[in-house]
């Protein structure tokens, strides 16, 4: 177990981390810290380790080497970026929040309003767009007022406008609340404004540092082109699993640990 952290703000603080599946290198030598109020953004092509090395995090994987420290008494907020939902399954935007044990209507309903999208608290699931999901996913990881919020390709489905406006309210999230955030996103130039750190991850950390610092390194251009933060996309990134209600991951086909 490490030491504690000479700073107060820190929240989490991951070491070294290396991980292996089947002979294969997935994480090497990777070294990150989260802190209370800042934004820290992974970004990286498919089979990078992002998602393994959120779930190092979040302690659903244990890592070969390295350390994860801590905060005594962290809680944490887990937005997955997609969601399955039965499709025959009845049950309200409200009900399914409720699930999170949170049982309050006026306090869900709060938060709903505050994500713009208190409209849909009596609207099936399964009938509310990929956008107006995306909203109602990341209120499921703010029920329970977590100190550090770890969001999955938060935009995905999203237009343009809307992803904007969504990183926005991350970005207020992070203010209001004081929480921590890790944020894996494809969308360099939307989060710019939003984002204290990026790190530039390929089983190792290419590079680090604020956005316009990576947008011009050399491990970044070698990984992503010339575009950098001016082009639509950075780079193509297509997930293939799934979340159950639950946030237990639906392995598909391809890649499953990327």
């Amino acid at each position: 177990m490490q030491e504690n952290p000479a700073s107060d703000s820190t929240l989490v603080k991951a070491d070294d981390i290396s991980v292996s599946f089947a002979g294969r290198q997935i994480l090497h030598g990777v070294s990150l810290t989260i802190e209370r109020g800042r934004i820290v953004t992974l970004i990286g092509p498919n089979g990078a380790g992002k998602t393994t090395l959120v779930r190092v995090i979040l302690g659903m994987l244990t890592a070969d080497s390295g350390e994860i420290w801590k905060r005594p008494g962290l809680t944490i907020g887990y937005m997955p970026q997609r969601l399955h939902v039965e499709p025959t399954l009845p049950i309200s935007v409200l009900r399914f929040l409720q699930l999170t044990g949170i049982r309050d209507r006026a306090s869900i309903l709060e938060l709903l309003e505050q994500l713009k999208v208190a409209h849909l608290a009596d609207q099936q699931l399964r009938n509310i767009s990929g956008g107006e999901l995306q909203r109602v996913l990341l209120g499921r990881a703010l029920l329970r007022k977590p100190s550090l919020l770890i969001l999955d390709e938060p935009a995905q489905g999203v237009d343009v406008n809307g992803q904007i406006e969504l990183y926005q309210l991350i970005d207020g999230i992070a203010e209001q609340n004081t929480c921590g955030i890790l944020m894996i996103s494809h969308d360099l130039h939307l989060v710019m404004s939003a984002t204290d750190e990026v790190v530039c991850l390929n089983q190792h950390v290419c590079c680090h540092g604020k956005p316009e610092q990576v947008s011009n390194d050399p491990a970044y251009l070698a990984l992503f082109g010339k575009g950098g933060v001016d082009t639509i996309a950075v780079y193509t990134h297509n997930h293939n699993h799934s979340h159950d209600i639950h946030g237990n991951v639906i392995e598909e086909s391809g890649e499953k640990h990327g």
